[in-house]
């Protein structure tokens, strides 16, 4: 494979494991022009394990939107660009996102190459179900929108996968089993490495164990979405608690017209159209 002049190549970097490097990955960053490192103190390790003397520049966090801008008029003069994060693949809960941005504004090719990523090696590590799942990466420290994530989290029935850092997992844990009671759960640890663990337990026996054992090591939390039948059941419910006519007025006030409205409501309530019908026609609505 050859690189193409004036194109940005997001580059899949070990998140533990060297060998988990590709092929393409080690012909693309011996092949470009430039890479952009995340951290260039943690990625030259990486470049000289492979003999790699491609120049670095670094793009982090703090001068993404600025660097972006370089690093894209770089592009159009023809400087091929390899972007690598300190470990996984670029743009996953990583400033790759606004290169990413910043290139489909400015009408710059780019691909991605495909390689390790700790959410997904988690995720297929649980034992919980994969066919559906999100992704939250890191919750905000702004407790304001973390207490909303968590709350948007509370009736999710997809798997959830979350980052965290050892000194924060008791809390985030905490956190948690506060907002969506106790669930199945695997906490994944050391990813790929020599000391790898994948902890399947649960939000109350995890803050047990973790009582008398500090957790050490990167760690993602793959959780257990609530069961379908569950949120069922508790839409019914607070369904059951609120009059035909507080229902008809929640489609409405979406916009959604009366017949429709009806539709709905029976359909939630588990009656027929027409018991809504008579319902509302008895109350002179």
């Amino acid at each position: 494979m050859e690189v193409n002049k004036g194109t940005l190549y997001l580059c899949a970097t070990p998140i533990g494991n060297l060998d988990d490097i590709t092929l393409r990955v080690l012909n693309t960053l011996e092949q470009v022009d430039l890479i952009a490192a995340e951290d260039t103190r943690h990625s030259i390790k990486l470049l000289n394990h492979f003999e790699i003397k491609t120049p670095m520049t670094s793009y982090h966090e703090f001068n993404k939107v600025e660097k972006a801008r370089y690093l894209v008029d770089k592009m159009r003069e023809g400087v091929s660009v390899a972007l690598i994060t300190d470990a996984g693949t670029p743009g996953i809960s990583d400033p790759g996102e606004e290169l990413v941005k910043q290139c489909y504004e400015a009408g710059i090719p780019l691909t991605s190459l495909p390689g390790p990523a700790a959410c997904i090696t988690a995720l297929t590590l649980s034992g919980l179900g994969t066919r559906r799942f999100c992704f939250e990466a890191f919750l905000p420290s702004d407790k304001k929108e973390k207490q909303w994530i968590l709350q948007e989290l509370k009736n999710e029935t997809r798997t959830i996968v979350i980052y965290e850092a050892p000194h924060r997992l008791v809390r985030t844990l905490t956190e948690l089993l506060g907002a969506l009671g106790n669930r199945n759960i695997t906490i994944c640890r050391e990813l790929t490495k020599r000391y790898e663990t994948a902890f399947r337990t649960t939000f109350e026996d995890a803050l047990q164990t973790y009582e008398t054992v500090d957790p050490k090591g990167e760690c993602v939390i793959v959780i257990e979405g609530k069961s379908i039948q569950e949120r069922k059941a508790e839409e019914t419910k607070a369904f059951e608690d609120m009059t035909i006519e507080e229902h008809m007025a929640i489609f409405e006030g979406k916009g959604i017209d009366r017949k429709e409205a009806m539709r709905l409501v029976a359909k939630d309530r588990g009656i027929s159209k027409r018991e809504v019908y008579q319902h509302l026609l008895n109350n002179d609505l």
